[in-house]
């Protein structure tokens, strides 16, 4: 059977190495990116010269009528997905709250929250036994932020991420009777460029002597921990969450 993967925000970072890694588990590998179309087009590339299929996507994940059309043209293209990543998200310059504003903490909800709940949605009627689907398997990607509450510096960062945990959690008990796993991934003081959007691109270099591990974590590692909860080795396994944070 034919196996089809979708990773939102796919173009740099985990998300990158998430469909790099799909690519050579044998997926069809939907990378799906905002605005960065010549990143995606290199995941895309790379993925295909190395003899697996992947295509890129165009779409932004916050809004209703994009993720229905994307979804559209996936199913036209590769046919209906069997995995999801929830893995597009944002993070904004640090701040307390008290610094905050109404414009801001909407953003960031819906872009790390909303965009999940929409894909997810898609996902669920062409997976779910329900709607005559096959299966299939949902990682959304949180952050150890959502066990830290990151003071001082992204709180309402931290405040999606557990609100996805929650969603997580919810949708793993909602569909486990229909032949979807949905499980969440932790990543922490990974080297990715989202640390220079808040405006502190060393930031893992800064912290990393204080993990247990002493190490800051790499895009790879993380994609090796959603592979695994995607495929069949993980079968048992719902509503629960892999941490990859050196230990913290």
């Amino acid at each position: 059977m034919s196996k089809t993967i979708l990773i939102t925000g796919a173009s740099r970072g985990i998300g990158a190495a998430t469909a790099l890694l799909a690519g050579e588990q044998g997926y069809n590998v939907c990378v799906n990116y905002l605005k960065n179309s010549k990143a995606a087009m290199k995941v895309v590339s790379t993925i295909n010269d190395r003899g697996g299929k992947a295509m890129a996507y165009q779409a932004d994940v916050t809004d209703e009528q994009e993720v229905i059309r994307l979804f559209q043209k996936i199913d036209t293209d590769f046919g209906h997905i069997t995995a999801l990543v929830n893995n597009a998200g944002i993070l904004e310059m640090q701040s307390r709250v008290d610094a905050l504003t109404a414009e801001r903490v909407l953003r960031i909800l819906s872009s790390n929250v909303i965009s999940c709940f929409l894909c997810a949605r898609e996902a669920i009627k062409r997976m779910s036994a329900k709607y005559g689907g096959n299966g299939g398997s949902i990682v959304n990607i949180s952050s150890i932020a959502a066990r830290t509450g990151s003071p001082d510096e992204y709180v309402d960062y931290a405040a999606s991420k557990g609100a996805v945990d929650t969603f997580t959690l919810g949708l793993a008990k909602e569909v486990a009777g229909e032949g979807i796993r949905v499980n969440g991934v932790r990543p922490g003081f990974i080297y990715t460029d989202i640390h220079a959007d808040g405006g502190e691109p060393g930031r893992v270099e800064r912290i990393k002597n204080t993990l247990p591990m002493q190490r800051g974590g790499y895009p790879e590692e993380v994609a090796r921990a959603v592979l695994w909860l995607l495929s069949d080795e993980a079968s048992f396994s719902t509503g629960t969450f892999i941490d990859v944070t050196g230990g913290r």
